[in-house]
Formats: C-alpha cells, structure tokens, sequence
C-alpha cells in the first residue's frame, strides 16, 4: 500500500535561496510523524511546499498516489489538506465562531458543517464558551487552539502543524498537543513541526530531523530519543 503523503527528492527554497535539498519523507494513512530540526533548518519550507505555498524546484509531492507539487494551496486544501500555519492567520476582527465557520469555507453542506463545530467545541472547550468573542482578543494559547479547530473545520484527512507549542505556557502545550493525539486517535493523519523535541516525541510514532535542509536522521520516536545526537543537539541531554 501506498504512503498517504509522499515527498520525494524536494528541492525548494525562496527565489534564488534554496533552502532544502533532495528531501524525502513519507507519512502513512493514520500515522503521526514528526519533523525535528534548528530554526533555519527548512522545517517550515517543508509544509508550506506541501500545502502549496511553495512549489518545489525539484523532486515531487504526492498525496494518495497523486502529484501535487506545484498545485495551488486552495486545490490542495480541497483534496484533504489542513495547514495550521505558526502564523495562525486568524480574523482578529470576528468571532471565534464566525473564524471556525471560515475554516469551512468548502463544506457545502450545512448540516456537516454544523457537525464539524460541535466536533471542534467537543475538542476544546473553551472554544464553546468564547464562541462569540472577537478572536483578537483571545490568549496566545486560546489563538493557537482556534487555529488548530479551523483547520479541522473542512475535516481534513490530514493535518499538517507548524510549532503549536511556541509561545505557550507548559499547560497549554500539554492541552494542545493531547488535542493533537485525539485528532489521530479519531483518523486523522498528522505531520508535525516542532522545536520541543521531547514532547513532540512523546507522542509521534516516527520523526525526521532536518539539519541544513537536509534529512540527516530518521526512525520511530523511541530510537530518535535515544539517539545520542538528537538527546545532545536538541534536548540538552
């Protein structure tokens, strides 16, 4: 059986600055994966090639056996996608419902919509009880969580997040990232980015580490945790 998303040989980058080199990576239907590395290491690149922000200048991305390299974001969030950017890109001027209900923007029918709500508000809470507050008034971790329920607002096979825990106080990671383990636990296929590589770790089946925008390392999640170089360079080991 096929991978799920499979990224073969990607060269990407920004204009003339190539920031990855021949990565490979693939995620199988219902895994959890994590992708590990420094700032600057192209862990970002990486999504945003996937979900269509970047094309690849070589190699190529598929997602259930097809291309979609190169593919504009809103044809690949169409076809089961979900990027929940570290920039959050929230609508600060409405509501924490009025945002979820944009999440949904492809959903026709009203009634899945409404489905899709109460299956977000069932995941956070606290949602539920600020639906009408504007979400720029929300708390750095409130934002992190209506940015995670809008992108599972057009029920995605897979979601791809960018550094959730960033900014939060240790209890709010520990909300976010057990929010991310249900979402796989209900079939949802995760690739994660993440600089809090213990906790990341803690929860993925498998991780990659990018180093120089290259795969330098890869294996199951208790291999990566003990591996020597991976406890000295990224967990103060």
């Amino acid at each position: 059986m096929k991978p799920l998303l499979e990224v073969e040989n990607v060269d990407a980058g920004y204009g003339f600055l190539q920031v990855l080199w021949e990565v490979s990576l693939h995620v199988e239907e219902g895994e959890f994966v994590c992708l590990l590395g420094a700032n600057g290491a192209g862990k970002t690149t990486t999504l945003k090639t996937i979900a269509g922000f970047i094309a690849p200048q070589g190699g190529d991305v598929r997602f259930k056996s097809q291309s979609i390299g190169g593919k504009p974001a809103h044809t690949i969030s169409s076809m089961g996608i979900s990027f929940v950017s570290e920039m959050l890109n929230l609508f600060t001027n409405m509501t924490v419902r009025e945002n979820l209900l944009l999440g949904a923007y492809n959903v026709r029918d009203k009634q899945k919509q409404l489905e899709a709500l109460n299956f977000v508000y069932s995941l956070f809470p606290r949602l539920k009880e600020r639906e009408k507050q504007l979400a720029g008034t929300m708390s750095g971790g409130e934002r992190k969580m209506l940015a995670i329920a809008r992108g599972m607002m057009s029920q995605p096979e897979m979601l791809l997040v960018d550094e959730p825990s960033l900014g939060l106080a240790p209890q709010l990671v520990t909300n976010v990232f057990d929010a991310l383990v249900t979402l796989q636990q209900r079939g949802v296929t995760i690739l994660l980015v993440e600089q809090n590589v213990a906790s990341a770790l803690r929860i993925a089946d498998r991780g990659y580490v990018l180093e120089q925008g290259k795969i330098a390392i890869e294996g199951k999640s208790s291999d990566l945790t003990n591996n020597e170089h991976v406890r000295s360079a990224y967990m103060g080991i």
